[in-house]
């Protein structure tokens, strides 16, 4: 691990090893984003597309 300066901020490089397996690491503490059940996304499509309507009239 090296630290430099640019133009007063501080950087730390890493290898490339290191750097991909903290952005695994990161990666798995994220939630997922939620899915829809099939009726929840007829509904959800639903609503989307007459709030489109309503805005084109």
């Amino acid at each position: 691990m090296t630290a430099i300066v640019i133009d007063k901020k501080k950087y730390v490089l890493i290898p490339e090893k290191d750097f991909q397996a903290l952005q695994k690491k990161a990666a798995l503490k994220t939630k997922p984003e939620k899915l829809f059940t099939i009726e929840e996304a007829r509904a959800h499509s639903k609503k989307m597309i007459r709030k489109w309507a309503a805005e084109k009239s």
